[in-house]
C-alpha cells in the first residue's frame, strides 16, 4: 500500500491513532494516549528525545536523490523499520544513459520483466575504420536489459515507498550539518507535491543523510566531500521506420573513433521503440560534445536513415570517486560518490549496490534502527565497498589509458573483440560482476593478441571516417532517403538545416 497525503511527505494509513505520531511539515508529534511518557511505542517526538539517549527508538534518516542509489537504499533501511524519507525533485526524470544493466542485478534486485525493454544478446563493436565485429551471447537464457531509466527509477523508488519509505516530491535547497558536520542535521526543502511551481518551504531534522543526489550533489557539498572531474554524457532519442528498428530488435552498437570520443566510445542501444544514440567524454574535452554527437550521427546515419529525434538529454558523470565519501552521519552513493566505470562506462548496477551495502551497513551498525551509527561504523561500507569492487575500477581504468588513447589503440581494441575467449572472459566480468581467472594458455594467448592487434592497428587506423553501410537497404535506396531524412532538431548535422526552433528537442543547458 502506498502511503499518501497532503502534508510535507505523506503520511501513515494508520495516521492519528492512539499511539501512532503524526507527521506535520517535517515534525513527529507526540499522538494518543501516553504519548509524553517515553515508554516503547509511546509515539514521544523524536525532536524530544536525545539521539541515541535511553528514549531513542527509531532512527532518522533522509535520502536525498531517487535514483537506483536513493531507492535501494531507502527499501533497505524501510525494510528494517528505519523511519526513512526518500527526497527526489523530478518523478518522471530520464536520465540521459544507455540503460544498460547486467544480468546479475536483474535477480540480485529482483527486477521485473517489465522494466526491460529489450533483451540483447548481440552486439557489435564498430572501429574507426568501421570494422564491425560480432559479440553474440550464446546462452538463450543471458541477455543485457536495456531499461530506460524513467521507467526503472520509478519501480525503484515506488518499491521503496510501498515498503515504509516516505516519498517527497521535493528538492533539498539547504542542510544544516550541525556541530561539527555530526548532527543531527536540518534539511530545507521545497515540496511540490501539491503541484505549485516553486514548491512550499519545508524543514526536516534527521539524524543521519544518505546523498544520493547525482554528481551534482548538495549533500557532498554540505560535507565537503571534495571536488571531483566530471564526464559529460550526451544523447538522443531516434525513433526509426519499421525496418532499421527490426534490426537493433535485440542487437546493440559501440561506436569507437576519434570522430565520436577521443576517450570513451559512443552508442546506439534499442529502447522499447526507438533507439538511444550518444557519447560522452572526459572533463577536459566537453566543448567538443556537440561535434561529437555530430560524429556518432554522422557514422551511424546509414542505419539512422529517415529517424526522428523525440527527445535531447545530458548530464555530468563522475570521473573518479569524491576524497571523502563519509563525514560524520553523512554517506555517499552512486554517482553522488563517484561510482562509474572507466572504459566501460557502467554507472547502473553499481550506483544500486552501493546504496544497498550503505543502507545495509546502517541497519547493522543501528541494531535495526535502535542507535544512531556513528563516522567510523558507516565508514565500514566504504572498507566493504573497496574491498569487492577497488581492483574492478583499477583494471578498467588501466583498460581505458591503453585503447582509448588514440585510433590504432581503438583499432586494437576492436580487433581483440572478435577472439572468443575474450568476448567470454569480458561478457562473464560484465554480466555477473566476477573476475574470470585466465589458464596459463589463456594469458599467453591474450598477451601475444594484444601485441600483434596494437602493431596492426597502426596500419588499419583511418584517415578520415566513413558512415557503416546500412544492414537493411541498398546503396542507392539509403542515399535517395538520406536526401529527404526526416532527422532534426537538437545537434546540427553537416549539410542540414538548423532546426533549434523547436523547443521540444533543442539541447539542453550543462551545468555542474
Amino acid at each position: 500500500m502506498r502511503w499518501s497525503g497532503n502534508v510535507g511527505f505523506g503520511a501513515r494509513p494508520a495516521l492519528g491513532k492512539p499511539g501512532l505520531p503524526e507527521v506535520r511539515d517535517g515534525v513527529m508529534l507526540p499522538a494518543g494516549p501516553g504519548a509524553a511518557s517515553g515508554r516503547p511505542g509511546s509515539g514521544v517526538s523524536f525532536a524530544q528525545q536525545p539521539s541515541g539517549g535511553a528514549g531513542f527508538k527509531m532512527l532518522r534518516v533522509a535520502v536525498v536523490g531517487g535514483g537506483p542509489s536513493g531507492s535501494c537504499a531507502a527499501e533497505v533501511l524501510a525494510k528494517a523499520g528505519i523511519q526513512t524519507w526518500i527526497f527526489e525533485r523530478k518523478l518522471d526524470n530520464a536520465k540521459p544513459c544507455g540503460g544498460a544493466i547486467p544480468l546479475c542485478m536483474v535477480a540480485e534486485f529482483d527486477l521485473p520483466e517489465s522494466i526491460i525493454d529489450r533483451k540483447v544478446r548481440n552486439m557489435k563493436m564498430i572501429s574507426p575504420s568501421n570494422r564491425e565485429v560480432d559479440i553474440n551471447l550464446e546462452n538463450d537464457n543471458e541477455y543485457i536489459g536495456m531499461c530506460r531509466r524513467e521507467v526503472m527509477d520509478a519501480f525503484l523508488r515506488n518499491r521503496a515507498a510501498d515498503l515504509g519509505a516516505q516519498l517527497v516530491n521535493g528538492l533539498v535547497t539547504k542542510i544544516d550539518t550541525g556541530a561539527n558536520r555530526q548532527g543531527p542535521y536540518t534539511l530545507t526543502y521545497s515540496d511540490y507535491s501539491e503541484g505549485e511551481a516553486t514548491g512550499e518551504t519545508k524543514t526536516l531534522e534527521v539524524d543521519l543523510i544518505i546523498g544520493a543526489d547525482g554528481a551534482n550533489s548538495r549533500v557532498a557539498k554540505a560535507m565537503d566531500a571534495g571536488d571531483y572531474n566530471v564526464a559529460i554524457a550526451f544523447q538522443e532519442r531516434i525513433k526509426l521506420p519499421p525496418e532499421e528498428m527490426k534490426y537493433y530488435e535485440s542487437l546493440a552498437e559501440m561506436y569507437v573513433g576519434t570522430d565520436v570520443s577521443p576517450d570513451f566510445y559512443a552508442w546506439v542501444f534499442p529502447k522499447y521503440d526507438h533507439v538511444a544514440v550518444g557519447t560522452g567524454t572526459m572533463q577536459e574535452n566537453q566543448a567538443l560534445i556537440k561535434s561529437l554527437q555530430e560524429g556518432i550521427r554522422e557514422r551511424a546515419k546509414k542505419r539512422l536513415v529517415n529517424g526522428e529525434v523525440i527527445k535531447v538529454e545530458a548530464h555530468p558523470i563522475p570521473e573518479h570517486p569524491r576524497p571523502r565519501r563519509v563525514v560524520g552521519r553523512m554517506a555517499l552513493v552512486g554517482d553522488a560518490a563517484g561510482y562509474v566505470t572507466k572504459s566501460s562506462g557502467e554507472g547502473i548496477y553499481f550506483a544500486a549496490k552501493s546504496g544497498r551495502m550503505c543502507a545495509e551497513q546502517i541497519v547493522e551498525s543501528s541494531q535495526g534502527g535502535s542507535r544512531v551509527p556513528s563516522e567510523a561504523d558507516l565508514k565500514k561500507y566504504l572498507k566493504k565497498w573497496d574491498r569487492q569492487y577497488g581492483a574492478t575500477y583499477k583494471v578498467l581504468e588501466i583498460l581505458q589509458n591503453i585503447f582509448y588513447r588514440n585510433d590504432a589503440a581503438r583499432e586494437a581494441f576492436v580487433e581483440m573483440c572478435d577472439d572468443k575467449d575474450v568476448q567470454r572472459l569480458t561478457f562473464d566480468s560484465y554480466l555477473y560482476k566476477r573476475v574470470v581467472m585466465m589458464n596459463p594458455w589463456q594469458q599467453l594467448k591474450l598477451t601475444l593478441l594484444t601485441l600483434g592487434s596494437v602493431l596492426r592497428g597502426n596500419a588499419l587506423a583511418p584517415q578520415g571516417y566513413k558512415p557503416v553501410p546500412s544492414a537493411v537497404r541498398d546503396e542507392a535506396e539509403v542515399n535517395a532517403m538520406l536526401a529527404v531524412s526526416t532527422i532534426k532538431g537538437g545537434i546540427r548535422v553537416r549539410g542540414q538545416k538548423d532546426d533549434a526552433k523547436d523547443s521540444e528537442t533543442r539541447e539542453p543547458a550543462l551545468s555542474r
